[in-house]
């Protein structure tokens, strides 16, 4: 199985690393530690909608979910740096 297969498993809520790693893949350095956590949650959850293989629904978000995922995405920044 090619790497790249795995890019397309379905990803939910609790796939936080996987989401955060779709976040920065999509706004890269557009989006440091200080900007991440300003983002209005109502915005992060469109943006997490919108990821292609993304199977969620909006009804089944919460924030905890959501603040795991800024976290994340906290994470795979630094990492990048």
């Amino acid at each position: 199985m090619a790497f790249d297969q795995f890019d397309n498993l379905p990803i939910n809520w609790a796939d936080h690393e996987d989401i955060a790693m779709k976040l920065y893949e999509r706004f890269g350095d557009d989006f440091p530690e200080g900007k991440i956590y300003r983002i209005r949650f109502t915005e992060l959850i469109e943006w997490i909608l919108e990821i292609s293989n993304f199977e969620g629904t909006r009804e089944g978000c919460t924030e905890a979910h959501l603040e795991q995922i800024q976290a994340k995405w906290v994470y795979e920044w630094r990492d990048n740096q």
